[in-house]
């Protein structure tokens, strides 16, 4: 933690959402500012963000430490309107009414005597993700339970365990979710001198039907997965977590990980019908964060796509996020690995651009399956990385093998990029995406063509206050009026 001494002065065009506490608002109407919404984009976009990273001058130690915030923007055929709420978790309550910084977390260590550190635990920021099932949204973190919220008002219910997160177990802010057959899939790590990977399936409720458990070599940071075919795998990159000096909280988590190549990375093959282990291996290191997809050709060969980072300055980078001022620069690229599931053995990686690359997804109907089409975040120029954050979103054609960068104009940050199916004409598509400005200091909703990001976008929406830089969202259909 830090002491706030004047930060925003001498900043970035980015900082000030990160740097100022975000404000909740109500369902407010939202208007055009240019063009217009398309007529079969109805639904309610979803995006969940750090949205308060400091309490009584007091400063968190991480951009993954902040207060949870949800965003929701409405579209019906009478307009759009959307509503800003923090999720009010069992920590943001307590906190809320100390006025001060009271646990731990990812990259915070908690303040007060060592029994409060050793005690108190950390607190489930409810932060990362969101999962929008048929009567409830999910708030996700990577270290706990699911905050179950109402998807319309954002009020929040409390934690859920979707009938099976008993004794402790985690749920991860990274669910892969089959669009044909409903099945939700998901996991999370129990920490010990070797940590415990859980995988759960789901129904399209979200009610988890299946449990399975797998031990991992030491404790490593898995943050995602890749569904492929008829797989799940799991890669586990060269960190290890000095697990002592967490617990005698004489560092964060974020501290304790420490990059240890010589390691590699480990992998696991999970079969999707039965969760059980079909194969482990090991290959060259490196680190990602995001995985953009998966699947498995003609061959038997799953081919999965990875925002791959060399080493694991993205976290030191993020770190400084927090503080507004960053010089850590991060680069990763969308590399591909193909390897044998029966055996465990890599057949052969390769790099498939060199642009920066985080938040790759593909459109939902692909997940798991071969995809022309992806979506990313990125930056407009490679050599401004520097002090910046991401500044643009991007399409890549992997038929034509063409990386087409959005340009949103100076001092504009976007959210990552939501593929959203047209409702009334299957072959249309549009990207979603949050853009704040940071020369007029103010948060819009922008709409591209899926196809056409190298045009200007087809709308824009004002919103009715600034919005938290975001980690991720979803898109749910609406089928109604």
């Amino acid at each position: 933690m830090t002491t706030a001494s004047n930060p925003i002065s001498s900043q970035n065009a980015w900082a000030k959402p990160i740097l100022e506490t975000a404000k909740e608002f109500p369902h407010t109407p939202i208007t055009s500012k240019e063009g217009k919404i398309p007529s079969g984009l109805r639904g309610t976009l979803y995006r969940n963000a750090p949205g308060r990273l400091e309490r009584s001058g007091i400063r968190m130690g991480h951009w993954f430490d902040g207060d949870g915030a949800i965003l929701a923007v409405n579209f019906t055929d009478n307009g759009a309107s959307a509503i800003l709420r923090y999720v009010q978790t069992q920590g943001y309550q307590e906190e809320a009414t100390a006025n001060q910084i009271i646990y731990g977390n990812y990259g915070t260590v908690a303040p007060g005597s060592i029994l409060n550190k050793l005690f108190k635990g950390v607190k489930n920021s409810a932060n990362t993700s969101v999962l929008a099932l048929p009567d409830k949204l999910l708030a996700l973190w990577e270290g706990g339970k699911p905050y179950a919220l109402n998807s319309q008002t954002l009020e929040t219910f409390g934690e859920d365990d979707l009938g099976a997160l008993t004794n402790g177990l985690a749920y991860s802010a990274h669910y892969k979710r089959d669009t044909q057959t409903g099945e939700i899939f998901n996991f999370g790590i129990s920490p010990g001198l070797n940590a415990t990977l859980h995988i759960y399936k789901s129904t399209a409720s979200g009610d988890i039907i299946q449990k399975a458990s797998h031990q991992i070599d030491g404790i490593s940071l898995i943050h995602d997965f890749v569904l492929a075919g008829q797989y799940l795998i799991f890669f586990l990159p060269p960190l290890r977590l000095n697990l002592l000096s967490v617990i005698t909280a004489k560092s964060s988590y974020a501290d304790a990980f420490k990059w240890q190549p010589s390691k590699g990375t480990q992998f696991l093959v999970i079969d999707r019908e039965t969760l059980k282990l079909v194969s482990r291996g090991e290959t060259e290191p490196w680190f990602q964060w995001h995985f953009c997809n998966g699947y498995v050709d003609t061959n038997g060969t799953a081919i999965i796509d990875i925002a791959r980072y060399e080493d694991f300055h993205t976290n030191q980078f993020l770190k400084e996020v927090a503080t507004g001022k960053t010089h850590t620069i991060a680069k990763s690229h969308l590399s591909r690995v193909y390897l044998n599931p029966q055996t465990g053995k890599v057949l052969k990686i390769e790099k498939i651009f060199d642009n920066h690359c985080e938040f790759p997804s593909v459109p939902p109907e692909n997940v798991g399956k071969e995809s022309r089409h992806a979506y990313l975040s990125t930056f407009r120029n490679p050599a401004e990385m520097q002090g910046e954050l991401l500044n643009a979103i991007a399409h890549f054609d992997y038929s034509q093998n063409i990386l087409t960068i959005a340009k949103l104009g100076k001092n504009r940050y976007p959210s990552e990029p939501i593929y959203v199916q047209d409702r009334e004409n299957p072959l249309q598509a549009w990207i979603l995406t949050v853009v704040y400005d940071g020369t007029e200091d103010a948060s819009e909703v922008w709409i591209y063509d899926a196809e056409k990001l190298n045009e200007e976008p087809l709308c824009k929406l004002e919103l009715p206050d600034v919005i938290p830089h975001s980690f991720h969202g979803t898109w749910k259909q609406s089928f109604t009026n």
